[in-house]
């Protein structure tokens, strides 16, 4: 359930003076879609928030109710099995993301199951992973969970073009850094703060 956004979303709604069906009208889309959003079951697709900010007049911070002090902890997954890079991986997520639960996995079956029982904001994913493919992966994730930020770390910049065929939200070559960490964290569907560090 996605409460906190819901509840903003009906908020800016009503301060606006629109009905759903009015800022559905405005966005091109059923009113049943903006009532799940209110509902909490479900979020915008990536390509609506530049019109619903647009819409109601607010950036995307306040949209998301993401500004600093929110209660929103994002729960985040690594994937990669190469131990090393992943004990890496996360000592700079954790940096990153002070707030947030990550849990790293080295066998994707795993993450599959965690992101069954859990919701998963953010999932960074290796492409290669031994036999599997971090691609089949992402699409899994998906599946699960369309709302799921997922972003690509590999270390061959070749796989770029296959990942971005996928509905991944970002790409970043190894080693993974507090920096592009930060970068892909600007670019997901909902935009929440890093801590840790400044870049």
């Amino acid at each position: 359930m996605y409460t906190l956004f819901a509840e903003t979303l009906r908020k800016l709604r009503i301060e606006k003076g629109l009905s759903q069906k009015q800022l559905g009208d405005m966005l091109y889309i059923d009113q049943s879609t903006v009532a799940r959003w209110e509902s909490g079951l479900r979020l915008p697709e990536t390509m609506m928030i530049p019109r619903l900010v647009k819409c109601l007049g607010v950036d995307a911070n306040t949209l998301f109710n993401l500004v600093e002090g929110s209660d929103f902890f994002p729960n985040v997954i690594m994937v990669d099995d190469d131990e090393i890079i992943l004990s890496h991986a996360l000592n700079v997520l954790k940096e990153v993301l002070p707030d947030a639960t990550i849990t790293g996995f080295i066998w994707p079956q795993e993450a599959v199951e965690y992101a069954k029982a859990n919701q998963v904001d953010l999932a960074i994913l290796d492409i290669e992973l031994g036999t599997a493919s971090g691609l089949d992966l992402c699409h899994t994730l998906l599946e699960i969970n369309p709302c799921t930020n997922v972003v690509f770390l590999t270390a061959y910049p070749e796989y770029s073009i296959d990942a971005w065929s996928t509905e991944a939200h970002g790409f970043i070559l190894k080693p993974l850094t507090p920096e592009g960490v930060k970068e892909q964290l600007k670019k997901l569907r909902i935009p929440y703060p890093a801590g840790g560090a400044e870049a």
